[in-house]
């Protein structure tokens, strides 16, 4: 939201100094308008952080948000009007020509909609004063990158797994499919339940690129499910898998047979993570299809409720517990202190193993509060994530919501704009670097300064969230240089405003 209104604050400053505003005669409201934003703009980070403790506070921020975004649609309106009078009048380049001005019923209703923005804004900026919010100076918290090279800038290098405490499950699971269930006639499904942010998939992964299931099965095939459980598009995904190119436009009789064809008489493991179907026919409709394997063929699904783990398992549930707080450090130290000893910050290991029990043994949890103190080494900003009243809010069965806000709620405003827009990306959707970094580019969200050009600064900032554990490192290269990322489906429902 601070990203969104600095932009907007930027682009009314813009449209006021080219004098544009002048010939809707809206200048003055739209000058107005650009102060009260600014305003508003300096207390967003105290805001940001109290609205999920305040309730008055955070109905201001949904108030602010609509009408942020219509001043958004406004100066769209406008942007529309002048760039269709520009081409009409396309042999006269000055904005002075425009005859805006003349279009009395456009005139009109801008002027109209402006001041009741304004009205709307007034009553905004009066509000933040009875709630109490305060303008936050960011001192160190700005966003910057090291010309020293403590951050890397080039390619995105992928730091090892950070993969702690899973090898006896992987082991379980192992033995499990290439032992037990090798001589079964019908396919067998394992599910493994746990909660968001635990691991899952993670395990899921090491499951199928071990070497004794790469002996065991072929092929080895991955499905992301997440909520929409539809069975001609995880149908189509498994024949793209294995083909290696898409497959044509089918109905789902065709694509059932053809993927039988594919199947027919090999030992498959397919992996379907991440699902969510509760509905016992739409299951049966797939299971039919993926029967037709020989004998030990068989599924992985990963799910957070048990129901669907009942629904759809035939083999018994393997709960994936959390991490014990010693492997839980473990990890938050390595995203912490990096190469660093964590023993020559004394102080810091004691505040971090206080934060590390509030993470409740989720990874993620731990992974985004190292990677967010990565780079901080005053006590102080240790202890205020210590500290935070965010750990104090009503939670399910994790940590991994207030160890996410917490470090998304400390992202220098510059990088929150870039990690909010992902949110438009749909949940699993893995994006390239370029892709994103043009995307962030074309929508203002990024620039250049005196060292680094805008797309190395783009590369920094995905360097950074990346840091975080708020994106996800998915396809390298030959070199370990990352090239595709995707957001965990958690953090999504972050960026979202979940």
């Amino acid at each position: 939201m601070e990203a969104f209104v600095g932009i907007l604050v930027d682009t009314l400053n813009s449209m006021i100094q080219k004098e544009s505003g002048l010939l809707c005669g809206v200048a003055t409201d739209m000058e107005k308008i650009a102060r009260l934003l600014s305003t508003i703009k300096a207390v967003l980070e105290d805001a940001e952080q109290k609205q999920f403790t305040d309730k008055a506070i955070q109905l201001w921020f949904q108030e602010l948000n609509g009408v942020a975004y219509e001043i958004d649609d406004v100066l769209d309106d406008y942007a529309a009007e002048a760039s269709r009078v520009k081409y009409k009048n396309s042999g006269c380049f000055s904005l002075m020509c425009y005859p805006i001005a003349g279009n009395l019923v456009f005139r009109h209703r801008i002027g109209t909609r402006m001041k009741e923005i304004l009205e709307k804004f007034n009553a905004i900026a009066d509000e933040r004063i009875k709630l109490g919010l305060i303008d936050q100076k960011r001192g160190s918290n700005h966003f910057q990158v090291d010309s020293t090279g403590t951050r890397e800038t080039g390619s995105l290098l992928k730091e090892p797994d950070l993969v702690l405490g899973r090898d006896e499950a992987k082991d379980e699971i192992v033995k499990i499919l290439v032992n037990q269930v090798r001589d079964n006639q019908n396919v067998s499904v394992l599910p493994i339940v746990g909660v968001g942010g635990l691991g899952k998939t993670t395990l899921a992964q090491l499951v199928l690129n071990d070497e004794r299931i790469a002996k065991h099965f072929e092929p080895k095939l991955w499905v992301w499910v997440s909520e929409d459980f539809n069975v001609k598009r995880i149908i189509k995904a498994l024949i793209n898998s294995i083909r290696g190119t898409p497959v044509e436009e089918l109905e789902l009789d065709p694509l059932q047979r053809k993927l039988q064809e594919l199947l027919r008489g090999k030992r498959c493991l397919v992996v379907l993570d991440d699902v969510w179907n509760e509905n016992l026919e739409e299951w049966e409709k797939l299971k039919s299809v993926l029967e037709c394997g020989s004998r030990g063929s068989s599924i992985i699904m990963t799910t957070r409720m048990e129901k669907v783990a009942t629904i759809m398992g035939t083999l018994q549930t393997y709960y994936l517990s959390s991490l014990s707080e010693n492997q839980c450090w473990s990890l938050f130290r390595q995203r912490a202190f990096g190469r660093q000893e964590a023993e020559e910050y004394p102080n810091l290991v004691v505040i971090g193993k206080e934060i590390v029990k509030k993470c409740g043994g989720v990874p993620l949890a731990a992974k985004a509060l190292g990677g967010f103190l990565r780079f901080k080494r005053q006590e102080n900003e240790w202890n205020s994530v210590k500290c935070s009243e965010i750990w104090n809010l009503p939670q399910d069965t994790t940590r991994i919501l207030p160890a996410l806000r917490l470090s998304y709620l400390n992202l220098p405003v510059e990088l929150r704009g870039c990690f909010a827009y992902c949110a438009a990306f749909p949940k699993g959707y893995e994006f390239e670097i370029e892709e994103v970094i043009h995307l962030w580019m074309a929508n203002g969200l990024l620039s250049s300064n005196e060292t680094m050009e805008v797309e190395d600064v783009g590369v920094a900032v995905l360097t950074e969230l990346y840091y975080r554990s708020l994106f996800q490192a998915v396809k390298e290269d030959e070199f370990g240089n990352a090239l595709t990322f995707k957001m965990h489906d958690l953090v999504h429902d972050l960026a979202n405003g979940g």
